[in-house]
């Protein structure tokens, strides 16, 4: 039995799992992520893509950031892929109890997951910092220059910038599901990003499966250690489980 069989095994025998993702999950569908080597924090811009992404620059330097936003942060163009659409599965046949993710896309709700904790936001909902009132992500997006509400407040997008907070709410909500689960699987994410890779500690069930092509500082804490393509994990996960019921 190879790792990826076993894996198949431990979800049959399982109906308590959380799925913790990052941006691997989503480079599947096209996106690039941030830290690999071809990730955007290696790419040359006219200030450091960790600058930009802070609240600080944000607040300074508004229009420079928004340049930078819909250049480089929008995924529309993109679809949800085959992790996305087999958590679902997992989700609908009472296997996956939630799903916590780093990413901002949206992708797992645009699968129609509906257990998913957004640890850092999403870009697709955004609000006026005047009024507080809500918009979706076509008014970023569609802007030439700086979003603005009807009240003249600027729109800011609801992910979470460098400097800022994680959501009070989002956090305990994730712990309590991190702490109760029977197996979790840490899929696509490097675990360096703080504090959200922290809340792996806060596992005490049976089975911790990481999932990822580079080293992470946990595999050693992993029972199955992974590293191979998501996507081609999650096919065989689905051509096992799915793929037989739809025919």
């Amino acid at each position: 039995m190879d790792k990826i069989e076993k894996l198949i095994e431990i979800i049959k025998e399982s109906d308590n799992i959380v799925f913790f993702g990052g941006a691997g999950v989503s480079t599947e569908s096209g996106l690039k992520d941030f830290r690999s080597k071809d990730g955007l924090y290696n790419e040359k811009y006219k200030y450091p893509p960790e600058e930009i992404l802070s609240h600080t620059f944000f607040m300074n330097n508004t229009l420079e950031f928004y340049k930078f936003y819909r250049d480089k942060m929008n995924p529309n163009s993109f679809r949800p892929n085959i992790v996305h659409y087999t958590l679902t599965d997992l989700e609908k046949c009472g296997k996956l109890k939630a799903i916590i993710t780093q990413n901002i896309d949206g992708f797992h709700t645009d699968a129609l997951s509906r257990n998913v904790l957004e640890l850092h936001g999403t870009v697709k909902r955004n609000h006026c910092m005047k009024c507080g009132k809500f918009y979706d992500d076509s008014i970023v997006f569609n802007s030439k220059d700086i979003p603005k509400c009807s009240c003249g407040g600027i729109i800011k997008p609801d992910v979470v910038l460098y400097e800022e907070g994680l959501d009070d709410e989002v956090v305990k909500d994730a712990v309590e599901k991190i702490s109760n689960a029977d197996v979790l699987i840490v899929g696509g994410t490097s675990l360096v990003v703080y504090p959200a890779a922290s809340f792996i500690q806060f596992f005490k069930g049976r089975h911790l499966i990481i999932i990822n092509k580079d080293i992470t500082p946990l595999d050693k804490q992993a029972e199955l250690l992974i590293n191979d393509n998501l996507a081609d994990v999650f096919l065989r996960i689905k051509e096992a489980l799915f793929t037989s019921n739809e025919k």
